[in-house]
């Protein structure tokens, strides 16, 4: 097995200390990207008269077969990896040198494995928080489809899980809408942020004596500029803690529109039914329809947030340069990354194939007391001060329970019973529809509000927000 270092040591390593030092079960996954970023290395050498440029040339059309290889390799089901070997970098190395023999040696020209590793990774990063974002875009729109079909649905509104005051059904949804789209926003940032620097030539640590162009190879690979601070370049991993901080919102917004659906789709509830697509059966219940979908997005949230705690946990109180604990930061973001893409799949797979039951929705708002908040707006607004019309407002549902009558039933005789100063006008805003339809304010629920949210929200996923670099 070929190794990149190995000259002083007069003993071998052992291959219990091979098994647990390599990473190649890990960054394999970085490969492409490796290749990459060493064939912009090449091509700076070469430019710059560090190494002849034929010889750059045949570095880069080696790592070229290198990675037709090992595509085939990967597609025929074959592994192109050595089991013992350090990590794909390495791997990536011994290939090409397979392929173009000794002249391979002269690609690790005026780079270190420790700024090689942290640029591909952040290379990686990027592409894979782009495949995020266009998820989180699906299920944006998702959210918005049903929101827009649905946009004259009422259900009732809930504080403390308790019915507070009614909203419809597309002002609720358009709540994760906005949720996601802060992720969506967030992401961009997060990319743009951890392209802003090229890690590449800050070598080991100290950077490197070969006239290098670090210009050069970062606008080949999307980042800005070069590093400021070779040592901040190789040791730096805030922006994979950033990647762990936004995939944890990410699963906490999951996890909350996975807990409603759980709720609405009970019998107690009813206001929807998952489809057979995205629930499953019991094995001793026949009548079970569990949605394990939601459940299980509701329960991976732990993965994504103890990955932050986990990497934080390595950073804290490292010296700086670079330490072999920096080896770790990547299983944390892989696993991460993973999760949350899968988990944001999972959830618009579920809301495509939901069936939502209006009668469900309003049926259980009649007498709710959630239209008891206007009852006392509209005394206000005949010069009762709003204390009292709350003690006001309050007295009236307790008569209204005591008559097993809702609110919205009684008669105006009944009401002025209870209360003088109650006008007549009251009448006409105590239905549901009514409450929905007064609350105008400025991202409200009431229904021209509403609209508004769906233009901009429409406008939003036409024009979404670019990354700049």
């Amino acid at each position: 097995m070929s190794k990149l270092w190995g000259g002083v040591f007069a003993e071998a390593t052992s291959d219990f200390v091979l098994e647990f030092t390599s990473s190649l079960q890990v960054d394999q996954r970085l490969w492409a990207t490796d290749i990459r970023a060493s064939i912009a290395h090449a091509e700076m050498l070469g430019l710059q008269g560090i190494i002849p440029e034929v010889d750059s040339k045949k570095i880069i059309e080696g790592l070229i077969r290198v990675s037709i290889r090992i595509q085939s390799s990967i597609k025929n089901g074959e592994s192109p990896w050595e089991p013992l070997a350090e990590d794909v970098h390495s791997e990536i190395e011994r290939l090409l040198k397979n392929e173009i023999g000794e002249l391979a040696g002269k690609l690790h020209t005026a780079r270190s494995r420790n700024d090689q590793v942290v640029t591909v990774f952040k290379m990686y990063c990027h592409e894979r928080l782009q495949e995020l974002s266009q998820n989180i875009h699906a299920l944006k729109s998702t959210l918005f489809k049903i929101a827009k079909e649905k946009s004259d649905w009422i259900m009732p509104g809930l504080t403390h899980t308790q019915h507070a005051q009614p909203v419809s059904l597309s002002h609720h949804l358009l709540a994760y809408f906005w949720m996601f789209d802060r992720d969506e926003r967030k992401i961009k940032s997060v990319q743009e942020w951890m392209m802003l620097e090229s890690p590449l030539g800050s070598a080991a640590l100290a950077g490197t004596s070969f006239p290098i162009d670090r210009e050069f190879t970062a606008k080949k690979l999307g980042f800005l500029s070069g590093g400021q601070n070779s040592m901040d370049g190789v040791s730096d991993r805030d922006f994979a803690l950033d990647i762990l901080h936004l995939s944890t919102l990410s699963m906490l917004h999951l996890s909350r529109i996975s807990e409603e659906l759980i709720l609405w789709s009970t019998p107690e509830f009813g206001f929807l039914r998952m489809s057979d697509k995205v629930t499953t059966g019991s094995s001793i219940m026949p009548q079970k329809r569990n949605p394990d979908v939601a459940e299980l997005i509701r329960g991976r949230v732990g993965r994504v947030q103890s990955a932050w705690v986990g990497l934080s946990t390595t950073l804290k109180a490292l010296p700086l340069s670079y330490n072999r604990d920096l080896q770790e930061d990547k299983e944390y973001v892989f696993s991460a990354l993973d999760t949350v893409t899968q988990s944001v799949k999972a959830c618009t797979l579920m809301l495509e194939n939901c069936e939502f039951n209006r009668e469900a929705m309003e049926s259980v708002l009649a007498g709710d007391g959630s239209n008891a908040t206007d009852f006392a707006d509209v005394l206000v607004t005949y010069g009762v001060p709003f204390r009292e019309a709350h003690e006001v407002s309050g007295r009236v549902i307790k008569t209204a329970a005591e008559l097993g009558r809702p609110l919205e039933a009684l008669t105006y005789q009944e009401l002025v019973k209870i209360e003088p100063r109650i006008p007549k006008q009251i009448i006409s805003v105590l239905k549901h529809k009514a409450v929905l339809e007064r609350r105008t304010s400025y991202g409200g629920t009431a229904p021209s509000q509403v609209a508004l949210q769906l233009e901009r929200a429409g406008k939003i996923l036409l024009n979404p927000v670019s990354v700049k670099t």
